[in-house]
């Protein structure tokens, strides 16, 4: 038997103890909340409560008997004056926002809104009951303590993240038995564990997997929204990616992964909902309290501040919002145990209330909480607002998408002028970009491609995007790749242009993994995924995303190619620097931590970083490395060989060690060039180099066989 009690304001949500549940739910603006409970079907209405208490804006009551499994939903009753920001519609049933899990999912019908579609007459309360089109909260039993999954903590600097979305890395992997493919569990199976320890990850960042929705205008073409970046409730897991072992699956995937040493990241979206613009339905915050969840115009709170390109932008300035983003974050590292969060848009959380401050109460909140100031922060530095630019703004805790890095790689390889400076800035860890906030090269996520844009092999195949299969008439997607398809669009048996092809490749990865800073690989580079040249698959559930495990996009080496860039990442100190290169001199004989080196034998002085038409160049690092090895990096982007003279102060020999212009990177010939010597380096090559250690007797390496001490700072020298 069901019975009524006040109950407690606190926590928010539906929260079993034992003999009942307690609801609470935030609304400052409404007059009266409705509990509705449905069957287990969720087609049903089964109770109406009228939650008998309101404390501090949170509408509470306790109702003894009901028991984990229970559906249920609100209906918000206040104000409906549209004018004013106020659009709360009892007809329209709502999500809680703190629900747990989800069942069912959103039927579109112009019943979800709240006004009457289509009417001559603006803002017409629609009567329609949307229960039977909306999907219902789950009343879930109290989270277990996790006591024997400890965090894995790995180091900023030290990590490999792979991007990768939950259906599109396990829908076609013929090793994930059938009924996993596509869900949670998948990500757990051994045959994906053992791809991403085999290639030598610390971290998978995962698209989005809080519960969303897929829009009306997708539906309405046959399509979904593949990515996720649609956002229904935060503390849900996507229900289409439960598979057979429901959300246990999710916490046994993360489970496996740490035991494998893999650390889990989640993107999240708390810049805007699925709700849309002041046009849109009410699924949940547009009719719990649209006023307090959304940012409003002040000269027009009917409408909403767009920040975000989505509609509208969550208003976490609110101190009831910022609550809740703050506890769906806690409740997944404590019931989820995830690792981290890369937050999408996030200059948006950070205006307070419009502009950007890297002193916005989140951010500070996120820096004091014991939990989730232990956690991996990492922040997509910009939105569409008004300064909404913000890398490098972000405070010391927090890393950022480096996109000027990746313009930078791209740009270089693909032989654009006057990009060796912005090139070189990303090698050293981007130092005149967070030097500033107090952060270090780990605040650098350095990547080539992204889930947003195109993969690897199709920033050198295409050209121009190809997105007609998004029904958008190739409108959307950015006309900014920094792309080349070296001479045919899209796919080729030419054999002189796959070579360059497969070359160019290899040279991004290297780029991206020998920097200083946080490397990212979007999933599927791999193995040379294409898209197509769709620069913007976020509808596309089909192969154009998914991961090809039978195919390997022409390159069979590649695999093997990543997997030794990533042992020779680890394997040197050098490469994992914790603090930035600066050009001091670190060791006798004037061994700086960083030279940068001319084709001629020099250091390069202000006329060579002036010159824009430079392809070559050399770095040699690691003179202070803890575990003295020392490396030499030497790129050159030009479409013809050279012949690159080795600076003495840099001393020797050195030996060659990773090589772009073979299948698997291995170098073909180990001769060592001695101090002073001449590298023959291709055309739209590079080569890494170690200096061999001294033989038994002899002084230890990096002292040893110096040459003419070089003098000055990073950038400057002799000439060339």
């Amino acid at each position: 038997m069901i019975a009524l009690d006040d109950g407690v304001p606190a926590p928010l949500g539906a929260h079993f103890d034992g003999r009942g549940v307690n609801f609470a739910l935030f609304s400052a603006h409404a007059t009266a909340v409705d509990l509705c409970l449905f069957d287990p079907t969720g087609r049903a209405q089964t109770d109406v409560v009228r939650l008998p208490r309101r404390s501090d804006d949170v509408w509470h009551g306790y109702l003894s008997g009901v028991l984990p499994g229970q559906l249920y939903g609100y209906r918000v009753h206040g104000p409906w004056e549209p004018a004013s920001g106020h659009r709360f519609n009892p007809h329209k049933l709502l999500i809680d926002p703190y629900a747990r899990e989800l069942h069912g999912r959103v039927r579109w019908h112009d019943a979800l809104y709240p006004y009457r579609r289509g009417s001559h007459r603006e803002d017409v309360l629609d009567r329609r009951d949307s229960a039977p089109m909306m999907p219902k909260g789950v009343v879930t039993a109290p989270e277990a303590a996790v006591h024997d999954d400890p965090p894995l903590r790995h180091p900023l600097v030290d990590s490999v993240i792979y991007e990768a979305h939950v259906r599109a890395l396990t829908q076609s992997h013929p090793g994930v038995p059938l009924p996993w493919r596509g869900s949670y569990a998948a990500l757990g199976h051994p045959a994906i564990v053992d791809h991403l320890v085999r290639l030598g990850v610390t971290a998978i960042e995962l698209l989005p997997i809080q519960a969303f929705v897929d829009d009306r205008f997708l539906v309405e073409k046959d399509l979904t929204n593949f990515w996720g970046y649609s956002p229904l409730n935060y503390f849900s897991p996507e229900p289409r990616y439960l598979g057979p072992a429901g959300a246990a699956g999710l916490k046994a995937a993360i489970r496996q992964l740490h035991a494998a040493g893999i650390e889990v990241l989640m993107d999240v979206v708390y810049n805007h909902t699925c709700e849309a613009d002041h046009t849109g339905p009410s699924l949940s915050f547009r009719g719990i309290d649209n006023a307090s969840y959304y940012k409003r115009k002040p000269d027009d709170p009917r409408r909403d501040i767009d920040c975000t390109g989505c509609g509208n932008t969550l208003d976490v300035a609110v101190p009831r919002v910022m609550q809740m983003v703050l506890d769906s974050l806690r409740h997944w590292v404590e019931a989820y145990r995830i690792d981290g969060f890369r937050f999408d848009l996030a200059s948006s959380l950070a205006r307070s209330p419009h502009e950007f401050t890297p002193r916005a109460a989140v951010l500070q909140a996120m820096a004091q909480d014991p939990l989730l100031s232990r956690v991996k922060l990492i922040a997509e530095p910009w939105d569409i607002g008004m300064g909404g630019y913000q890398l490098g703004g972000f405070p010391v805790g927090w890393s950022d998408w480096n996109d000027q890095f990746r313009d930078a790689a791209r740009g270089f390889w693909r032989g654009d002028a006057g990009q060796l400076p912005k090139l070189t800035q990303g090698l050293t860890g981007s130092r005149e970009i967070f030097s500033a906030s107090g952060r270090g090269p780990g605040a650098s996520i350095n990547f080539i491609a992204s889930h947003d844009g195109y993969t690897l092999a199709d920033v050198v195949a295409y050209e121009e995007k190809h997105n007609e299969a998004n029904g958008e008439g190739n409108r959307d997607g950015h006309g900014h790749n920094v792309s080349r398809n070296y001479g045919v669009e899209g796919p080729t048996d030419d054999p002189e242009i796959l070579v360059v092809r497969a070359r160019q490749k290899r040279n991004l990865l290297a780029t991206i993994l020998l920097a200083q800073g946080v490397p990212m690989l979007l999933m599927g580079d791999e193995r040379s995924r294409s898209q197509g040249g769709n620069n913007n698959a976020y509808c596309q559930d089909n192969a154009t995303s998914w991961v090809d495990w039978e195919n390997d996009g022409g390159d069979p080496a590649l695999t093997a190619f990543v997997r030794n860039l990533l042992a020779l990442r680890r394997d040197h100190r050098a490469l994992r620097r914790r603090h930035f290169l600066t050009g001091e001199i670190v060791a006798p004989g004037g061994l700086k931590d960083v030279h940068w080196l001319s084709p001629c034998g020099a250091e390069m002085d202000d006329a060579a970083w002036g010159d824009g038409e430079r392809r070559a160049f050399g770095m040699q690092i690691g003179n202070d490395a803890p575990d003295g090895r020392r490396l030499l990096i030497l790129a050159n982007a030009g479409e013809a060989a050279i012949d690159f003279q080795l600076a003495r102060v840099i001393a020797g020999p050195w030996a060659p060690l990773f090589d772009t212009t073979t299948p698997d990177g291995r170098p073909a010939a180990r001769e060592a060039v001695r101090s002073g010597g001449t590298v023959r380096l291709p055309e739209r090559a590079l080569l890494v180099l170690e200096r061999q250690v001294a033989k038994q007797g002899v002084a230890k390496q990096g002292v040893a066989e110096q040459g003419v001490a070089g003098q000055g700072v990073a950038g400057q020298g002799a000439g060339g």
